[in-house]
């Protein structure tokens, strides 16, 4: 291309390129920055849009919190690790063997009976899908439920629950349940099937049939004599129950400092249904400052073993405390076969120169009265044959009358032997309230009352040796009236159950209580016991009181825990499958 051509070109592009950039000038000038004067005079206005907006989703937040109640719920959910605090010691949680609060409690985490209780403490099946009984009221035949396995997958059987009933049954085994059992024949026709012959009828025989079952693959091969003392009670033991064994770890160098963690891990296939906490560990502790300092550092999400409840629970609303009465009657039993107290006329006074009215209103939590041998509202309780207290000049004029004069101690003396005794009781602040309120009480009727509180290990071998003049305790009545091993005469002889705790001997009492718990007619039962329940009353064996509680405390809120009444303190693990320590919040929109 010539090369003016070229400059011309040049020329004209870099004067397009000029008018361009002016035009661009101009356009920007007017469309732009020409604008800012009209936005000023707009500002109110585009000012209250934005704020109308920003009213607007205000508002809106607030309205769907508002209706978020009818949209979302917080609900219980599955999983979390369930940590419990007990006081004791473990030592052996074979359900034939298990008998302190440790053991026990493990015993019915990981081992499952034939029976339990529902929400309304009645008995229900659980291995068993239920029983029947023959015509002549003495053969009970059991059918398991399908399908029942061990926890190490082994089938479950009737054979299982004949080998259980056996080692019981066994003297070899030393089981604690030995008594209960003699006489019994239990046989297997097949693998579903468990017949229990009963040598008499009886009606209470179902309430026996929640012990835990043993598996005869394991434990088959081992000596009765050795059962008691096998690594199974301890270590690793398999059963059929809702939790199985995962973990031990012991903590502490000394026995004061000493302490358990023993981890549960859910059974899948439990019968009952597959436990809802991913993990439930037992804490079992050695001292009493160990538990409650343990549970106020948030160690625990619960924890048992303690009679009163601590002020620091107290002034927390977070903790919840679960008050379970027991159906269990707290009594002063009275030694009637030597002594002091072996004089009716002297028992008689002491009962009605008490007032357990006054007692319970001291107690801080709701609770009945116990004035028979039998709870209240119980089959063959009669408010007939109550006992009669808070009658201290009754009590006075009697004892007179019978010649009890006083001394100048004040203390009422006969032939030279004061009205004097004892009452021992396990080392408690709920039984030193009652013990010393009752001290009062008697003392204004004239007997000098010597307080004895012991730990409970010796208490254990005190209660056993019926080494007392009277004693302040708890016996389980549970929700049948056959209360035949507390006061029937054949059982203060140690080579029975020794429950006898009064040493109470009366024939026609006795007679009574047979015919009472050997009759299956509800209504026919009632008036066998009448006979014991007359000469309960005019006899005063001993001094009822109330039904004790069961204290249960929680780090917030367990669901499906329940709060009905329960036969011991383990038994609130009869539906701990459902218990549930989580939650969540749940949409819930339904199409219409």
């Amino acid at each position: 291309m010539p090369y003016k051509k070229m400059r011309k070109l040049l020329h004209r592009r870099q004067s397009q390129a000029r008018d361009f950039s002016q035009t661009a000038e101009v356009n920007i000038d007017r469309f732009l920055f020409g604008r800012f004067e009209h936005l000023l005079l707009v500002k109110r206005f585009v000012g209250g849009w934005v704020l109308l907006w920003l009213l607007l989703a205000l508002m809106t937040g607030i309205e769907l919190a508002n209706l978020s109640p009818y949209y979302q719920s917080v609900e219980a959910v599955p999983g979390g690790i369930y940590s419990e605090g007990i006081l004791g010691t473990m030592t052996n949680v074979n359900p034939i063997y298990a008998t302190n609060p440790v053991d026990t409690s493990l015993s019915h985490l990981l081992f499952a009976g034939l029976f339990t209780h529902n929400a309304q403490n009645n008995l229900v099946g659980c291995l068993a899908s239920g029983y029947s009984i023959d015509k002549s009221d003495t053969v009970y035949t059991v059918k398991l439920k399908h399908g029942l396995t061990w926890q190490d997958g082994r089938p479950l059987t009737a054979a299982d629950v004949v080998f259980t009933y056996d080692m019981i049954q066994n003297p070899d085994s030393q089981s604690p349940l030995y008594s209960s059992w003699q006489g019994i024949k239990v046989n297997a026709p097949n693998s579903y099937t468990v017949t229990f012959t009963l040598p008499n009828p009886l009606a209470s025989f179902p309430y026996n049939l929640t012990t835990g079952i043993l598996p005869q693959h394991i434990l088959g091969s081992i000596a009765p004599s050795d059962l008691r003392n096998a690594s199974f009670n301890t270590n690793n033991p398999i059963g059929a129950g809702p939790f199985m064994w995962h973990a031990l770890q012991v903590s502490g160098d000394t026995p004061q400092n000493a302490s358990e963690q023993i981890a549960l891990l859910p059974f899948r296939n439990y019968v009952l249904g597959r436990p809802k906490l991913s993990e439930f560990i037992v804490n079992a502790f050695a001292d009493n400052s160990q538990l409650l300092n343990a549970f106020k550092s948030g160690q625990l999400t619960a924890m048992t073993g303690i009679d009163a409840v601590p002020g620091f629970i107290k002034a927390n609303p977070i903790y919840q405390v679960h008050s379970r009465l027991l159906t269990v009657g707290d009594y002063v039993f009275f030694k009637t076969n030597s002594g002091v107290l072996s004089d009716a006329t002297v028992r008689q006074a002491l009962v009605m120169a008490a007032d357990p009215a006054a007692i319970i209103a001291r107690l801080g939590y709701f609770t009945f009265p116990v004035n028979e041998p039998l709870l209240i509202g119980q089959l063959a309780y009669n408010p007939k044959y109550a006992q009669s207290t808070n009658k201290l000049a009754t009590a006075q004029s009697q004892l007179a009358q019978a010649g009890w004069t006083k001394a100048k101690n004040g203390i009422l003396e006969k032939n030279n032997q004061p009205l004097s005794f004892n009452l021992v009781a396990t080392d408690t602040p709920e039984n030193r309230l009652v013990a010393g309120m009752l001290k009062q009480q008697w003392l204004a009727l004239g007997a000098s009352v010597q307080l004895i509180f012991e730990s409970s290990s010796t208490y254990t071998t005190t209660l056993e040796g019926h080494s007392y003049d009277s004693t302040l305790n708890g016996i389980s009545i549970g929700n049948d009236p056959d209360v035949f091993v507390y006061w029937d005469k054949s059982q203060f002889d140690p080579r029975s159950s020794n429950l006898n705790f009064s040493d109470y001997s009366s024939n026609s009492a006795s007679q009574a209580l047979e015919a009472g718990r050997t009759r299956l007619d509800p209504k026919l039962r009632v008036i066998k016991y009448q006979p014991f329940l007359a000469d309960w009353q005019k006899d005063a064996p001993a001094l009822g009181l109330f039904q004790p509680r069961f204290i249960y405390i929680t780090n917030g809120p367990v669901y499906g825990m329940g709060s009905h009444v329960i036969n011991a303190p383990y038994d609130r693990f009869d539906n701990v499958q459902n218990w549930e320590i989580l939650r969540s919040a749940v949409t819930d929109l339904k199409q219409n």
